[in-house]
C-alpha cells in the first residue's frame, strides 16, 4: 500500500523521480564548484603602480626695481595630489539557482493553493449570503412597517365608522324622543281640549241653575237631575259584555272597575282601569271590549254622561 495519500485535486504522479534526483545533485555540485572558484579569483592581489614627474611653473621676466623693494618670496609649488588607486569593482555574484521542487512538494503546494482558493470562495459566498440576508431583513422590515401603517389606517377607518354609527344612532334616538314628545304634546292638547269642552258644558249647566227643579235637599247644580237612570248601567254593560272574549276559569267573581269618557253623542273617547280585578286577562278582556264597542247608548233623557264608572264581573 502506498504510504503517501493522493489528494483528489493533485496532479497525477510523474515517473523518473530517481533520475531527476541524481541530475539535481549533480547540478548542485557544479554550482558549488563554480562559487568556490569565483571567491578564490576575487581574493588574488591586484596592485597598480604609477609614477609622476614634477615641473616648475612657466618662467616670467621680473619688472624693474623701484626703491628696491624687498623681493617677494615665490609662492610655494603645490605638490600634486597623490593618485588614488582605483580598485576594480567586484563582479556581482550570480544568484543561486532555485532548488528544484519535487512532485510531492508541488502537489502539497497545489493542495494548499486549492484549499486557500476554497476558503476564499467560501468567505466570499458567506459575505454575499450575509449581504443578501441583510437585504432580505431590511425588505421584511419595510414590508412590516408598511403593513402596520395599513393596519393603523384600517383601525382609524373602523373607528371613524363606529363614530359615524354612534352619531347616527344618537340622531335617531333624538328624533324618536322628539316624536314621542310631539305625540305626548298632541295627546295632552287633545286631553286639554276635552277637559275644556267638559268645563264649558258644566258652565252651561250652571248658567241655568235659576230654573232648577230639584227638591230642597238636592245638592246638584243643574236645572234638573242629570245623573244616569237606574237601568242605564245595566244597559251599558249589556252593550259591552257581548264584546268580551274570555274563556278562562277564575276563582270567585273578581270585579274590574273602568272609567269611560264619552262625547255628547255617546262616542267613547277614552277608557282607564280604575281598580284591577286581580286577573290581568279579565282586565284586558274588558278594556278590549270597550274599545270594540266604540259607542254607548243614550239614557232615557237622550243624553250620555261624559264620565262613567262601570264595573264588570266575569260571572254576572
Amino acid at each position: 500500500m502506498n504510504a503517501s495519500v493522493h489528494h483528489e485535486f493533485a496532479p497525477p504522479p510523474v515517473g523518473g523521480f530517481g533520475r531527476s534526483l541524481s541530475f539535481a545533485l549533480f547540478m548542485h555540485l557544479l554550482l558549488l564548484a563554480a562559487l568556490t572558484w569565483g571567491i578564490h579569483w576575487k581574493t588574488e592581489p591586484n596592485t597598480l603602480s604609477a609614477s609622476a614627474e614634477l615641473w616648475s611653473a612657466v618662467p616670467a621676466e621680473a619688472a624693474p626695481a623701484a626703491n628696491e623693494p624687498e623681493p617677494t618670496p615665490p609662492e610655494p609649488v603645490k605638490a600634486p595630489e597623490p593618485i588614488q588607486k582605483i580598485e576594480p569593482k567586484p563582479e556581482p555574484k550570480p544568484a543561486p539557482a532555485p532548488p528544484k521542487v519535487s512532485a510531492e512538494a508541488e502537489r502539497e503546494a497545489a493542495d494548499i493553493a486549492l484549499k486557500k482558493e476554497k476558503e476564499k470562495k467560501k468567505l466570499e459566498e458567506k459575505k454575499a449570503a450575509d449581504i443578501e440576508k441583510k437585504k432580505k431583513l431590511e425588505k421584511e422590515k419595510l414590508e412590516k412597517e408598511k403593513l402596520d401603517k395599513e393596519k393603523a389606517k384600517e383601525k382609524a377607518k373602523e373607528k371613524e365608522k363606529e363614530k359615524a354609527k354612534e352619531l347616527e344612532k344618537k340622531k335617531k334616538e333624538e328624533a324618536l324622543k322628539k316624536e314621542e314628545a310631539a305625540a305626548k304634546a298632541k295627546k295632552s292638547a287633545a286631553d286639554e281640549k276635552r277637559a275644556a269642552a267638559l268645563r264649558n258644558e258644566n258652565l252651561k249647566r250652571m248658567q241655568g241653575m235659576a230654573g232648577a227643579s230639584g227638591d230642597e235637599n238636592a245638592k246638584g247644580t243643574a236645572l234638573k237631575s242629570s245623573g244616569p237612570s237606574a237601568s242605564y248601567a245595566g244597559r251599558i254593560r249589556a252593550r259591552i259584555k257581548p264584546n268580551i272574549t274570555f274563556t278562562e276559569d277564575v276563582a270567585g267573581n273578581p270585579k274590574a272597575e273602568v272609567e269611560v269618557r264619552t262625547s255628547p253623542d255617546g262616542t267613547i273617547l277614552s277608557r282607564k282601569l280604575l281598580s284591577s280585578s286581580g286577573n290581568k286577562a279579565w282586565d284586558d278582556a274588558v278594556l278590549k271590549a270597550i274599545d270594540k264597542t266604540a259607542t254607548l247608548p243614550r239614557d232615557e233623557d237622550g243624553r250620555v254622561p261624559p264620565v262613567l264608572e262601570i264595573s264588570f264581573r266575569p260571572k254576572d
